[in-house]
């Protein structure tokens, strides 16, 4: 029964989703989220992996906001846990892990699934507790203490993984909990239970309409003594005054609508990753990196203010790191033992950043009009390389209308370059769409290109690894689809990824039979290895063959093969038409789109 009311708190606080994996220890969990899923109060996912369990809980937190508790046995079980608690931690999603243990009895001796998984995440974890083994007292009720009652638990679990009030920010929390044989049982108590559920999930759907913090500050008021900022916290907000500096706003990942809010209100250039969810607005300026670099454009920036976590140039990098720039970090998690972006380690990091009450974005128009003029005409000439000369299309003459023809043959003709590809996929995905980008060689070139849209992109850039991309994106898919009064259920996750970065993570394609299948398309520009190190100072100083080796690492795997043994549906696109036919066509389910493409 400790299981069951552990869970049902967890609903009650706001819980949706819960992912199970298989295993004996942990079997009084799993059976309880098959109870609630019965009953209507979770949706629950299942998955053999334990490490694609937690990086699709993981797509599911960043969706939804709200951590989907990931329910393992004891053993290695755990340690599959740790690459995407590892990235939680660095992006700063929640996440909570329920990992079943044996009791203190069993510790110790070498008794079977059995190490020190107490603690296993470090300094990752917000939260890790080792909750003993619930016990019953003479009338068969559970015993309760601080440490044993689920209501607390889950109280603080939730709150510490959420990082609400800006106590820390959110992260992977880690609840231990040891189980003694027998392991589950709960014949006869089947309707009390379902009850239960129900009862929680109705709490928390009246928390969601009534409470706009929800599940967080619910959590928080829950937590004996209530839930304490850590000390030194700070409130300071930095005031932009009227020409005082050239200033330009750098949005990295996850900085959200937030950057270019500020960016239009002080009337500053938007220097926008495209995984920042900022990429928008009249300020935005695709190409940049490559602007930051021209001495009488970037070479004039006096002040950055960064919101989220610039990773994708180093020219961003660089300009962080000028002793002539001023640099202003935004970050609500202001407290000490936080880590914050300063490259220089000199920056001013602060809650918010707003214009003064004296500033007057006239002042900064000349400043915001040579980016925005120097962008378009880098734009202009990257499109021209492959356009048809459209000012034949009107010709009189039919030499003309024939050239014109012609051209237009040629370009839908065209082999897809990662160029083409990249700006394609941006530029067919919609708001209601969910837009992943893997850490490979393609999320770079799009950042290089593509023009301001407001999309729903996603990307594990915490820690910037390929491990775990297309369980995070099935996760993604399955919380952006399953609300169906939301504009994103009828949406579709498309996802940019390398062939390395698709076979790191293959083992996440199998997907249960039991589960509802989603809409999602896996864009895989395959050049046959890990091209992305053909750019590194270390192509040109290293013996081709030991680059080869042990930097591109190629391969010859059969991805329609590997789409049909997962049964995935396969499709290759080679040409311009090809591509824009494909991503007008409806997508029903999960789709592998192989792109192949050159090394060079």
């Amino acid at each position: 029964m400790f299981a069951v009311e552990l869970l049902g708190e967890l609903i009650r606080l706001g819980v949706r989703d819960v992912v199970v994996c298989p295993g004996s220890r942990s079997q009084a969990l799993a059976l309880a989220a098959a109870a609630a899923e019965r009953v209507g109060a979770i949706r629950l996912h299942v998955r053999v992996d334990e490490r694609s369990a937690a990086f699709f809980a993981l797509g599911i937190a960043r969706e939804t906001g709200v951590p989907a508790p990931v329910i393992v046995t004891s053993g290695t079980a755990v340690a599959n846990l740790l690459p995407a608690a590892l990235e939680a931690h660095a992006g700063r999603v929640p996440m909570l892990l329920l990992t079943a243990d044996r009791p203190t009895e069993l510790r110790g001796i070498r008794s079977n699934q059995t190490t020190e998984q107490a603690g296993l995440f470090g300094p990752a974890a917000r939260l890790s507790l080792d909750v003993p083994a619930p016990a019953l007292g003479a009338d068969g009720d559970l015993v309760r203490t601080d440490a044993t009652d689920p209501q607390t638990l889950a109280a603080r679990a939730i709150s510490a993984a959420t990082g609400f009030l800006g106590a820390a920010p959110a992260g992977p929390v880690q609840l231990n909990l040891a189980f003694r044989e027998p392991l589950s049982g709960v014949a006869g108590f089947e309707t009390m239970i379902d009850r239960g559920f129900e009862a929680a999930a109705a709490e928390a759907a009246e928390i969601r309409e009534n409470d706009a913090l929800g599940i967080a500050s619910t959590a928080a008021q829950a937590v004996p003594g209530g839930l304490r900022s850590h000390a030194g916290f700070t409130d300071d907000e930095q005031y932009i005054h009227s020409g005082d500096a050239y200033t330009v706003v750098l949005a990295g990942a996850d900085a959200g609508p937030d950057a270019e809010v500020f960016a239009r209100a002080i009337g500053a250039p938007l220097l926008a990753e495209v995984v920042s969810g900022a990429r928008y607005g009249r300020e935005a300026i695709a190409a940049y990196a490559t602007l930051l670099e021209h001495p009488e454009i970037g070479g004039l920036v006096e002040r950055a203010v960064v919101f989220g976590h610039p990773t994708l140039t180093r020219q961003a990098n660089a300009l962080l790191r000028r002793d002539a720039v001023e640099v202003i970090v935004v970050d609500p998690h202001a407290g000490p033992g936080v880590e914050h972006v300063n490259p220089g380690r000199r920056a001013t990091v602060v809650r918010a950043a707003r214009a003064a009450a004296d500033h007057d974005p006239a002042l900064l128009h000349r400043w915001l009009g040579a980016w925005v003029v120097a962008d378009r005409e880098l734009q202009r000439e990257r499109t021209t390389v492959h356009a048809p000369n459209l000012s034949a299309a009107t010709a009189p003459g039919y030499k003309e209308r024939n050239a014109y023809a012609r051209s237009e043959v040629a370009t839908m003709r065209e082999a897809v370059s990662r160029e083409l590809l990249a700006e394609s996929v941006w530029r067919g995905s919609w708001p209601h769409d969910r837009l992943v980008l893997a850490a490979s060689r393609l999320v770079r070139v799009l950042d290089g290109l593509a023009p301001g849209r407001k999309l729903g992109v996603h990307a594990n850039r915490g820690l910037a690894g390929i491990d775990g991309t297309v369980a995070t994106a099935l996760g993604i898919a399955a919380a952006s689809q399953a609300d169906p009064e939301s504009s994103a259920a009828a949406g579709v996750t498309r996802v940019l990824i390398g062939d390395l970065a698709l076979l790191h993570d293959a083992g996440s394609l199998l997907l249960p039979q039991t589960e509802r299948a989603v809409r999602i398309q896996l864009f895989v520009g395959n050049d046959g290895g890990g091209t992305i190190f053909d750019g590194l100072e270390v192509a040109d100083a290293a013996a081709a063959d030991a680059f080869d080796r042990v930097m591109l690492t190629p391969h010859s795997v059969s991805l329609e093969a590997l789409a049909a043994a997962y049964g995935w549906e396969y499709r290759q696109v080679e040409t311009r038409s090809e591509l824009e036919r494909l991503l007008t066509e409806p997508v029903t389910g999960p789709g592998i789109v192989e792109v192949p493409l050159a090394r060079k």
